[in-house]
Formats: C-alpha cells, sequence, structure tokens
C-alpha cells in the first residue's frame, strides 16, 4: 500500500503537475460564462443592446476585402513556431535538469565578463525559434501595411468597444454572433487580434530580450526601472496568455463553420470545399511529426553543428 505515495509524490514534482488545475477551473469558468450569457440575452435591454450594436465595426475606407496568399503562409508558419517556442519556453521554465548544454564556439559568440555564454539545449531551440519568430514577424508587419491588411486589425471606431461586448455576450451565450470574416471580422476578433499583434508580440520581444542570457548584464543601468524578475513574470504571463488565445481561437474556428474558415487562411478562399481542412490537416500532421522528432538526440545533432554541447 505504500507504494503510491511516492508515485503521487513524483507526479506534484513534475512540470505537469502545474497545469492540473487548469482543467477544472476551466468547466467552472466556462459553464457560469454560458449561463450567465444566457440569462443577459433574455434581458429586454440585453436584447435592445444587442440589435443596436450586432457585434462589428466598420473598416477604414480602401481596406482590401479576402486574404492575400502571404498571409495565408505567414499564419502557417507562425503556428508552427508558436507551438515550439511555447513547448521549449515551458520547458526551460520547469526543467531542473537539462538533457545537455549549448555553447557557442566562433568568434561572434556572446560572451559575459569575456567568458562565452553556456545555455540548456531547451533554451537554445527556444532562442533559435524566437529568431525565426522575430524574422517572420518584421515580414508580418511590413506586408501588413503595405497591403492594407492592416485595416482589418487595428480599431478605428469607438463604437469597437460595445460591438465586443456585443460579440461577447453572444459567443458567451453559444449563440454565435453573424460571422462574414473574409469581408471584415468581429469587434471582438480585431480587438484580440490587435492585442496579440501589437501589445502581445512586442512585449514578448522586450521581456524576452530582457531575460536572454549574455544581454541581461547590458540592462543593469536599468535594473531598478525593470528588473528581471519582473521581466520573467512578464513573459511568463504572456506565454499564458498565448496559450489561452491559440485555445480559443482554435475552438472558436471549428465551432463557427470550421470548412469556411479554413479556406480563409489555408486556401484563401471564401468557399466550402475541402482544400483548406486538407492544407491545414497537412499542416497538422507536419507539426506532430516535428513534436516527436524534437528529442533531446535530435537537438543535440543539430545544435552541435554550430556550437559545442555538452551533457
Amino acid at each position: 500500500m505504500a507504494e503510491p505515495v511516492p508515485r503521487m509524490a513524483d507526479f506534484r514534482k513534475s512540470r505537469w503537475f502545474a497545469l492540473v488545475w487548469a482543467v477544472p477551473a476551466a468547466i467552472v469558468l466556462v459553464s457560469v460564462a454560458v449561463l450567465g450569457a444566457q440569462w443577459l440575452r433574455s434581458l429586454p435591454a440585453m436584447q435592445s443592446f444587442i440589435t443596436q450594436f450586432p457585434g462589428q465595426s466598420s473598416l477604414p475606407a480602401g481596406t482590401p476585402v479576402g486574404f492575400p496568399a502571404w498571409l495565408a503562409w505567414q499564419h502557417g508558419l507562425n503556428a508552427f513556431i508558436m507551438l515550439f517556442i511555447i513547448r521549449s519556453g515551458w520547458q526551460v521554465r520547469t526543467l531542473t535538469r537539462p538533457d545537455a548544454y549549448w555553447t557557442r564556439n566562433n568568434k561572434g559568440m556572446i560572451r559575459t565578463k569575456g567568458s562565452p555564454v553556456r545555455i540548456s539545449l531547451n533554451l537554445w531551440l527556444h532562442l533559435s525559434l524566437d529568431t525565426l519568430w522575430i524574422i517572420n514577424g518584421v515580414v508580418f508587419y511590413a506586408l501588413l501595411f503595405v497591403t492594407g491588411q492592416w485595416g482589418r486589425l487595428v480599431p478605428v471606431h469607438w463604437d469597437i468597444f460595445p460591438n465586443a461586448i456585443s460579440a461577447g455576450i453572444q459567443y458567451a451565450s453559444l449563440n454565435w454572433p453573424v460571422e462574414n470574416g473574409w469581408s471584415n471580422y468581429n469587434a471582438l476578433q480585431v480587438l484580440s487580434y490587435f492585442l496579440v499583434v501589437f501589445i502581445a508580440a512586442p512585449l514578448a520581444l522586450i521581456t524576452g530580450l530582457r531575460m536572454s542570457p549574455g544581454l541581461a548584464a547590458h540592462f543593469n543601468p536599468l535594473h531598478r526601472a525593470f528588473p528581471l524578475s519582473a521581466a520573467r513574470k512578464i513573459h511568463f504571463a504572456t506565454m499564458v496568455f498565448f496559450v489561452a488565445f491559440i485555445v480559443v481561437h482554435v475552438t472558436l474556428v471549428f465551432a463557427t463553420g470550421a470548412l469556411n474558415n479554413l479556406n480563409h487562411m489555408y486556401a484563401v478562399n471564401n468557399g466550402q470545399s475541402w482544400l483548406g481542412f486538407a492544407i491545414f490537416s497537412a499542416s497538422l500532421v507536419l507539426m506532430i511529426v516535428a513534436w516527436i522528432a524534437a528529442r533531446p538526440f535530435v537537438l543535440r545533432s543539430i545544435a552541435g553543428r554550430i556550437g559545442t554541447v555538452s551533457r
């Protein structure tokens, strides 16, 4: 009878135990939100409010209709990179004994007090993926403003806020707002995407730079204004936000018209064919294969080509 005790103790010490509380908490929060929203929608005042603000705000003049091919490619690449950024970031935070360490071995290596920085293999992967994510983001920002697609993500009218509240209540009551994502997102989507693209992403970058090995020492003059401990907390909170956004985003993509939504972002059309689903499925298979392949011995082999890997 004494044998299960250490097993439970080991589980409590694992990096997965920290996530156990999230499942029952999410079920309770979702249940309360749905019941509360359905009660609100039964009130005449709320029905009048939704009629006045159906959930969508007008776009700036000249905003293009539909999605260009470059946006579909960037969306898929960003999803792939973010998956492994979150995975490697969680491993950096929770693993107390890394599988290996990596040291850059060329003349341009990052140094602290004259010595090369030695980091865990998981942190090496995290920083490498961050670099790809930043490059992809710079290209995204440039094309977003050059092509006028920014108009779909940047709020320009004050009615965006009451319309967002309306859309949120409609979502929560499980009676979805009218979807027309090909030409215009609803107000809640606009605010969510604006927060992700223009607030959360830069915040992740700034806090990541503050924590970066070899660069942290250069922030010493700003330590009081921006301490390392604060950067860590904000960086982790930003990761939690990204995870929550991805879960809600993917859920709504499938719940509010999967074929049409997947065609928008993967097949670049406004139809009901299975092409978008097929491309999405292929990308999902690629993610699964990459997830399985990202084993320590594979990472050691890749990292060893551009540095020194030690156990």
